[in-house]
């Protein structure tokens, strides 16, 4: 042997570590290059779990660790409901805002107008000049303005049908020009109608007409139909699409653009277990957000569920997988946090608007309807309303279930596709 072979021996068994120095916990390797493990090792993994359970409880952390995100997740559907209901409450019909026009030329037509509408319980009078009038009527500040009619108005109401005149004794008779009036309101706005039928009623009984016919009212008030019973599913649809969507979607684009997707596919985890985690974790909260809202509704509003609690579950959690699928779909391609936010916003607003959170959809022209009843947001918030309100079964809405089933099924499997891990 050489001396620079000798030398080299000796460097390399003083370098060595000697086996009292090596710690318990440190894998031995074999002559075979095998590592074997030791008893603590073996214990670690035995304490493990499951990678997907790990994997989820990790986006629970993540969840709980921000506390903006628990905001818009529980305290903000709270105040929503809050303001809401506050401002649709149930107080009965309000008072229709009447406009009468000041008349130059016949003030006490336009007085006694006044007067007799003043008496009805149904209306609010105010009295305008002519330019007022026509101001108000435009702004929407007024449903309706009454005019005094002039003589010649009132000449023409007097001659009746082909010039005949009236019956000695009637009103019209008498010549008075609060008999004869004019109407001006647009008629493509609904308070408008109702406000004509409504004056043309209180006016026509203060001039003495009597009803031919007796009718008796008989008033129903039940739980089910009020606006906040209408929202209250609405506004779990719509929370649900949010969490859903923000949720996933942006915590996989913010690990994509961070570079941790390309870490996470280079080990030995699941691709599938990944974007499962953050479907789970979605389904953790959906219990809690669920009661946070209902019971605020039931205490604040005396809301109640009137069809089965199994069902609705049912249809939360479909909901849930539905729009978490849809934020995988979403955010399975972009690089950027700007680029997936344009993204969610371009697929959430349709729904926003068409779906029937705060309105019916019904109120969108008829071409439009097969459109929003394909949407998801639409099929859930129609599907919760029959069974929160209605009390029907899920077998009057398998068209809604078989919507939120295809867009399920079909945005997870497009998803885990076309999913960019790097």
């Amino acid at each position: 042997m050489t001396e620079r072979g000798i030398i080299n021996d000796a460097e390399e068994v003083e370098t060595r570590p000697a086996a009292a120095d090596v710690p318990a916990n440190v894998e031995a390797t074999g002559a075979d290059g095998k590592g074997t493990r030791d008893a603590g090792s073996e214990r670690a993994a035995a304490k493990s779990f499951h990678p997907l359970v790990e994997l989820t409880l990790a986006r629970v952390r993540e969840f709980l660790r921000e506390p903006e995100v628990i905001f818009w997740v529980f305290v903000f559907p709270i105040l929503l409901v809050f303001a809401l209901g506050i401002a649709f409450r149930n107080t009965g019909p309000q008072k229709i805002r009447i406009g009468v026009e000041k008349s130059e030329t016949n003030a006490q037509a336009s007085s006694s107008l006044a007067d007799a509408l003043a008496r009805s319980s149904d209306i609010e009078v105010v009295q305008l000049s002519a330019a007022d009038a026509t101001q108000a009527l435009r702004s929407g500040k007024v449903a309706l303005v009454v005019r005094a009619a002039g003589e010649r108005d009132v000449e023409q109401t007097q001659g009746g049908v082909d010039g005949a005149k009236p019956e000695p004794g009637s009103p019209q008779a008498s010549g008075s020009a609060s008999s004869s009036f004019t109407y001006r309101f647009d008629p493509t706005r609904p308070e408008s109608r109702q406000a004509r039928m409504v004056v043309d009623d209180a006016l026509q009984r203060a001039a003495g007409r009597s009803d031919v016919a007796h009718a008796r009212d008989e008033t129903f008030t039940e739980p089910g139909a009020r606006y906040i019973d209408f929202l209250i599913p609405g506004l779990l649809g719509m929370n649900l699409m949010g969490s859903g969507l923000w949720g996933v979607g942006f915590a996989v684009v913010n690990a994509r653009t961070k570079k941790l997707l390309k870490r996470f596919a280079a080990t030995p985890m699941r691709r599938s277990h990944y974007l499962l985690s953050f479907v789970l974790s979605r389904l953790f909260f959906l219990g809690l957000e669920v009661a946070v809202v209902i019971a605020f509704a039931w205490f604040a509003f005396g809301f109640t569920v009137r069809g089965s609690i199994i069902q609705m579950v049912f249809l939360l959690l479909l909901g849930a997988l539905t729009f978490a699928g849809v934020g995988l779909l979403v955010a399975s391609r972009p690089k950027t946090i700007e680029g997936v936010s344009g993204l969610m916003n371009l697929v959430m607003m349709p729904m926003w608007l068409l779906s029937g959170t705060f309105f019916s959809s019904a109120r969108f022209p008829e071409f439009l309807q097969p459109f929003i009843k394909a949407l998801p947001l639409t099929a859930l918030n129609d599907s919760l309303r029959a069974v929160m309100n209605d009390g029907a079964s899920l077998t009057g809405s398998w068209v809604a279930v078989f919507v939120l089933l295809a867009w399920c099924g079909i945005s997870f499997i497009v998803a885990l596709k076309i999913f960019r891990w790097q």
